[in-house]
């Protein structure tokens, strides 16, 4: 069962359905995903000859995930330019603002794991640091940067046995402003749908590596794929 912990205070549990190059015999087109041009590999990834935009696929299959939202992170509500704070979100009615960004971080690895289902079976545990959206202030005149920031741990879903990480993941992503964000709200590209989709934009790439197979390749690049964006 994915899970939501919102650590040192009441934990929160949500059902939701959801090293190296990946084994693709079994990889079907629509586990391939296109990394655009221009913005580097991953770090951990394996580098390809530059023949045109990368194809990746998931290196596992996702059994579980766990979103850790500690109590000890900093929260405000001050409506200011920049709060001085490790959560602050005002994209949702007041309330509990770590089970509101908590959701948000599930539903982003939700929508990014859904389709990994192919190679080793594991349980992935994100543990957020930080989640900086703007503030109303900020939003209506300026604009500025999401800085959206979690420690990700990969384990084997049978023994628990770390395969990847904990490493810091940056998913800081710009937030529009003035008239732009005004525009942004009614055409529903409100800051929750901007910061979910980039954190599972993010979430892709980390849990995926570059393809190589020639065949697989080829397929993906005649298909309408959604494009991995690889920017760090």
């Amino acid at each position: 069962m994915k899970k939501i912990a919102l650590a040192f205070g009441i934990a929160l549990f949500l059902s939701a359905c959801a090293g190296g190059e990946p084994a693709t015999r079994s990889i079907g087109v629509e586990g391939l995903t296109i990394a655009s041009q221009g913005g580097p590999m991953p770090q951990h990834a394996p580098r390809v000859p530059p023949q045109g935009p990368a194809v990746m696929a998931a290196k596992y299959a996702v059994q579980d995930v766990q979103v850790v939202v500690p109590r000890t992170l900093k929260v405000s509500e001050a409506n200011t330019f920049k709060p001085r704070a490790d959560i602050v979100w005002h994209g949702d009615p007041t309330g509990d603002r770590y089970a509101q960004v908590g959701a948000i971080l599930m539903a982003a690895v939700t929508d990014a794991t859904m389709p990994m289902v192919e190679g080793r079976p594991v349980t992935v545990e994100l543990t957020l640091t930080k989640f900086h959206a703007l503030t109303e202030k900020t939003r209506y005149t300026i604009g500025g940067t999401h800085e959206l920031r979690f420690d990700l741990v990969v384990r084997d879903a049978a023994t628990g046995d770390v395969l990847d990480g904990p490493r810091r993941i940056v998913a800081d992503t710009k937030g529009t402003g003035g008239a732009q964000a005004i525009a942004d709200d009614a055409a529903g590209r409100t800051q929750k749908v901007v910061i979910t989709e980039r954190l599972a934009q993010v979430l892709r790439r980390e849990l995926s590596a570059p393809v190589t197979d020639p065949t697989l390749v080829a397929r993906a690049r005649t298909q309408s794929l959604e494009p991995l964006i690889l920017t760090r």
